[in-house]
């Protein structure tokens, strides 16, 4: 390990941190989420007389109903979160929006399961018949039944996919091609919601109601997810410009548009991609910038680790492109001290190197970087430009994780005020939340702990 610099010397005054962004809408989404899911649960209880719930299966039909409105109503929320709303996205981070969906995601699941198991049972003991019989004469006698069951199973297939060790065994574009049938299954089971569902049968205001919140969800996440990106794209009018080799398996897209300084993207932040080639137009890539954005120029950092990322070496010059953002909230906007430390490793350093840019003169920097060997240090020569610009301290750590531990002992050794000071790390899941664990060890508040996680 070599540190690089003398110990910060006494810094000019800083100037004014910039504002806090409000929270009140997003505090606001969450109150109206949650009244929502409250009256989606009383509206069957509000349908229910006494005698048909005495009556034979009157429970498990009552409660059928119950777990289909709050299974479905959290279906909506799990596609709000995914939307990218720009104004929310831009106050709670992408990465916190996806974990949440991702905290949500098996409760829908779960509720509408029980629906179909309860609803089944419950009209089973009603007609004094067997529960498989039943099954087959619901499937038979209502016009969405079918539709729903595909629904249903189309909703098992996603989340299977979707567990922690199927995702890693499968490729990005098989799983986000599956993700695509979560709209299919939400419409089929908003048809079959709105014209078998015994809630809204006598009730038109409520069945006005429920089809307004589904289509006011369905003209956000169009807004928000082709919409803006297909008005950005004809607008800014970006193109690839020059591919750079910057190490082994590493290139650079150097882009280049019109008044892309009217986009807002800050160093730090990410935009999903899609390159109008043969091959690519159709898959979105996430990639964060590598440098902070022009008014003419933007620059992406990439491993190339697949065949699908690899072809991204052999773009030619003028191959237009496709863009969705900017995304991400590892920017200078939400630092709350006048101290920082940055954390970085591997292709990691692409953020990182970018928000360097942009941090305010007179902010005190100590910028952190770990690679196994020399070699794979990128951007060496400008992080260190960079570093010394702000008068800051660069540590290079290089060679074995186990002899570069950044566990809470070594973490303070190495920055002993780090509890004073705004933490953004980024880079592989087991460097980050070793960082991640030992800054909050060490008395970094949850404002101040900044993390762009590279994880679909």
């Amino acid at each position: 390990m070599t540190v690089a610099a003398p110990p910060p010397v006494r810094r000019a005054p800083v100037p004014p941190l910039q504002p806090r962004i409000r929270r009140e809408l997003v505090d606001a989404a969450a109150v109206v989420a949650g009244l929502g899911f409250g009256a989606a649960l009383a509206l069957p209880i509000a349908n229910e007389t006494a005698s048909a719930y005495r009556a034979p299966g009157g429970p498990a039909i009552l409660f059928g109903n119950i777990t289909a409105m709050g299974g479905t109503w959290l279906l909506l929320i799990m596609l709000l979160l995914a939307a990218r709303i720009p104004t929310i996205e831009s106050v709670v981070g992408h990465d916190r929006m996806l974990r949440w969906h991702r905290l949500l995601s098996p409760w829908p699941l779960a509720l509408l399961s029980a629906h179909a198991f309860l609803t089944t049972v419950g009209y089973a003991q009603s007609a004094r018949t067997g529960t498989w019989h039943q099954a087959g004469v619901l499937l038979s006698s209502y016009s969405w039944m079918v539709a729903a069951t595909a629904s249903w199973l189309m909703l098992l297939a996603i989340a299977a996919v979707s567990i922690r060790i199927a995702r890693r065994r499968i490729a990005y574009d098989t799983w986000w091609v599956i993700h695509l049938y979560t709209y299919l299954a939400v419409a089929l089971s908003f048809l079959h919601q709105i014209f078998d569902g015994s809630e809204f049968v006598g009730h038109q205001t409520a069945r006005t109601a429920w089809i307004v919140v589904w289509l006011a969800t369905a003209g956000v996440v169009l807004v928000s997810r082709v919409g803006l990106p297909v008005l950005r794209t004809a607008r800014h009018q970006m193109q690839v410009q020059e591919v750079r080799r910057e190490g082994k398996g590493v290139i650079s897209l150097i882009l280049t548009g019109r008044d892309l300084d009217q986009l807002g993207a800050a160093g730090g932040q990410f935009f999903s991609w899609r390159f109008l080639t043969r091959g690519l137009w159709w898959h979105a890539h996430p990639f964060s910038l590598s440098a902070a954005p022009t008014r003419t120029h933007m620059r992406v950092t990439i491993k190339t680790l697949g065949d699908t990322t690899a072809i991204l070496a052999r773009l030619r010059p003028g191959t237009r492109v496709a863009i969705e953002g900017p995304y991400g909230v590892f920017t200078d906007a939400h630092r709350v001290h006048n101290r920082v430390a940055l954390f970085a490793a591997g292709v990691g350093i692409t953020p990182v190197r970018a928000l360097l840019e942009e941090i305010p003169a007179g902010v005190d920097v100590i910028t952190v970087v770990r690679a196994s060997k020399d070699g794979d240090l990128l951007f060496r020569k400008e992080i260190t430009d960079l570093v010394a610009h702000h008068r800051g301290r660069l540590i290079e750590m290089v060679g074995p994780r186990t002899r570069n531990r950044l566990d809470p002992v070594n973490l303070h050794k190495l920055i002993p005020d780090l509890a004073t000071r705004d933490v953004f790390v980024c880079g592989p899941d087991g460097f980050a939340n070793q960082v991640e664990h030992s800054a909050r060890y060490l008395g970094v508040g949850s404002d101040a702990l900044h993390r762009e996680i590279f994880e679909f």
